[in-house]
């Protein structure tokens, strides 16, 4: 069990979970609550993007292989997990991904094939295009207005504006990731913001997209009338989101892990409770 957790970054759930949630009591307060729908919500969260990490896992297995800064850490090249088995976990999890849907409501299921489709193909998109980071953004999209989904069965402003927001957050913070990597994706002919413009550059679209990110959780904030609460939660992720560029430089990346995994998670988490309480 623990292989397979590190396998998929269980950890790493931190970050869409919180927006699923968000989601999900979005619609409380105009639906009513379910408990029934709330743990069926979570395990679809879990399942999906359970089976996204293992499907990249599986297809990435001979690049990350070549990649010495994955190499040595990532399950399949290093021997700790068998690709087979890998391939097995994933399509599991898609299967019981799925079924949950299908025990939410029939509007969810109809479109869980949409949502696998969009969050295990982010896996492929590095090898013809540069907007791979946007298409992992928008697979973590998906988990706002899925939670929202699954209780109130149609699509509002609200929810789709917390998930656009969701994307250019993700969109930006992967572009910061991906520059560890940008002489191998060079050398390997893969696809990404920093190969296309340089660290520089690239740094810069980051900042750009998280600029937006803040200004439309700042019509959020406005459109949905929110309180003191949503609004102290709002300022701990814009300082996160600024404090993140600050220890991030192009020719010093050793903070990365730091901006990418705790930064991130924190503002997740922080903005996420602020933003539920206010709710409730």
């Amino acid at each position: 069990m623990k292989k397979y957790l590190s396998l998929i970054k269980f950890s790493h759930t931190i970050f869409a979970m919180p927006f699923a949630l968000i989601g999900y009591f979005l619609a409380v307060k105009d639906y009513g609550f379910s408990i029934d729908i709330l743990v069926k919500v979570i395990l679809c969260m879990i399942f999906a993007r359970s089976s996204a990490m293992a499907f990249n896992r599986y297809i990435d297995r001979d690049i990350d292989k070549k990649n010495e800064r994955t190499a040595k850490i990532r399950e399949i090249p290093n021997g700790t997990i068998l690709a087979k088995n890998a391939l097995v976990f994933c399509i599991a999890n898609i299967l019981l991904f799925l079924i949950t849907c299908y025990y939410i409501n029939p509007f969810c299921f109809k479109l869980s094939p949409i949502a696998i489709i969009i969050t295990l193909g982010y896996s492929l998109t590095k090898r013809f295009t540069v907007l791979c980071h946007f298409i992992l953004g928008l697979g973590l999209s998906l988990a706002p207005i899925g939670g929202y989904l699954a209780i109130s069965q149609e699509f509002k402003i609200l929810p789709l504006l917390i998930s656009l927001s969701v994307l250019l957050w993700v969109t930006g913070f992967d572009i910061i990731y991906s520059l560890q990597d940008e002489e191998f994706d060079k050398n390997e002919k893969l696809n990404s913001i920093p190969v296309m413009f340089g660290k520089i550059n690239a740094l810069r679209i980051s900042k750009i997209l998280h600029f937006f990110c803040a200004t439309i959780f700042t019509l959020v904030g406005l459109l949905g009338k929110f309180g003191l609460l949503y609004w102290i939660g709002f300022a701990f992720f814009t300082f996160l989101l600024i404090y993140q560029h600050s220890i991030i430089k192009h020719d010093n990346l050793k903070n990365i892990n730091l901006a990418f995994f705790t930064t991130n998670g924190i503002a997740s988490i922080i903005f996420g409770c602020f933003f539920i309480f206010e709710i409730l």
